[in-house]
């Protein structure tokens, strides 16, 4: 379940805390860009002291995006590498290379952070792989059609077509 109190985390100072886990994170389509993600797969394990836990996770799974040009579902896999550290009493660890969490109250959850950090894991834009789907939006349309940039400029504007005649006159 991601989620321990202090003591069961004491308990487990010595022996050490290995992570596999699959959970359920689909919540998070209320709030996001995402349409819907599988059950994401947590592998890790838990550096314990008596002052701190430092977790280090991977966190696989896939989700479903639309597509920034026609809106079509497209399927993203993606993994994840962070690095949590919690703090038990606060101020008493300094650090600029870890991100740095306190506990509040005696239970430490990380399906917060890892909800977190799939959300900052979606792309600012994703294309499908096939634009030409019956559901997409459509790509030209009376008097319009979408273009690449490549095709942008290999392109003359008619309206200065007589303009690159001239310099092609003052050249010779």
């Amino acid at each position: 379940m991601l989620k321990w109190t202090l003591f069961e985390l004491n308990q487990l100072q010595h022996k050490g805390l290995e992570i596999d886990e699959t959970v359920d994170v689909n919540d998070i389509t209320t709030n996001s860009e995402i349409r819907s993600i599988d059950p994401v797969h947590v592998i890790g394990r838990a550096d314990l002291s008596s002052k701190k836990v430092t977790f280090h996770l991977t966190v696989e799974g896939s989700m479903v995006l639309p597509c920034s040009r026609t809106l079509v579902d497209v399927d993203y896999p993606f993994t994840i590498k962070t690095t949590e550290t919690f703090l038990f009493q606060p101020a008493e660890y300094e650090s600029d290379d870890e991100i740095l969490h306190m506990v509040e109250g005696d239970v430490i959850d990380l399906l917060p952070i890892i909800r977190e950090a799939i959300i900052l894991e979606v792309p600012m834009q994703i294309f499908s792989e096939s634009p030409d789907k019956e559901e997409a939006a459509p790509q030209s349309g009376k008097d319009w059609d979408v273009i690449s940039e490549k095709d942008q400029t290999t392109k003359v504007d008619p309206r200065l077509a007589g303009l690159a005649k001239f310099f092609e006159k003052d050249q010779e």
